[in-house]
């Protein structure tokens, strides 16, 4: 079987504001405002439709304080939390042969910074990450960029994600798809189960 794994609240969990707001001055009032105002933009950044450094540089004048780039980047970055359930289920599926294909949102500071972290990402052969091919999910061209890259065939994929409006795409595609939530990985296990059973 084929499989496209998200990585967002899928194989890692993250939450940037508690690294973020460590790089606002101490006297900020509006904190919220400019929070949503700087990551408003990180779609655009995701699809690789604004380069890394120029977002950075946008970003730090919406923080509106005088970190550096690096100090920037490095809290970007802190945000992740190993989701060791669904790591279990990836190297089990790993181990048994199983085509194994990264589908994220993601961006030139996580990647491939990210892989390098978390050296469990190596059982992925393959990715499909959104900042490399200017379409993020769930805008239907990256789900084709897949297919013709990776010359997928929509039936076999089995797709795991946890937002639902990716999940909707990947249906319209044909994949069989489970929504992933983290506080019910049991869900994930038996969707597991019964699409392997499948197979046989």
């Amino acid at each position: 079987m084929t499989f496209l794994f998200d990585i967002g609240r899928v194989l890692l969990d993250f939450s940037f504001e508690p690294s973020l707001a460590r790089l606002f001055p101490n006297d900020t009032t509006d904190y919220s405002e400019r929070m949503e105002k700087m990551l408003e933009r990180k779609d655009d950044f995701e699809a690789g439709r604004i380069p890394a450094d120029e977002y950075v540089a946008w970003a730090i004048g919406v923080i509106g304080s005088k970190v550096t780039p690096e100090q920037f980047n490095e809290a970007w970055r802190q945000i992740f939390t190993p989701n060791e359930p669904m790591w279990d289920c990836v190297r089990k599926l790993a181990a048994d042969g199983h085509r194994l294909i990264l589908f994220s949102n993601t961006n030139g500071i996580h990647c491939p910074w990210m892989f390098g972290e978390y050296p469990q990402f190596s059982v992925f052969k393959e990715a499909v990450l959104s900042f490399e091919t200017g379409f993020v999910k769930p805008e239907p061209e990256i789900y084709q960029w897949a297919i013709e890259k990776h010359q997928l065939i929509p039936e076999e994929i089995l797709y795991i994600d946890d937002l639902p409006q990716n999940i909707a795409t990947g249906i319209e595609f044909g994949f069989t798809c489970h929504q992933y939530d983290l506080k019910d990985h049991a869900a994930f296990e038996s969707w597991l189960t019964e699409n392997l059973k499948s197979e046989i």
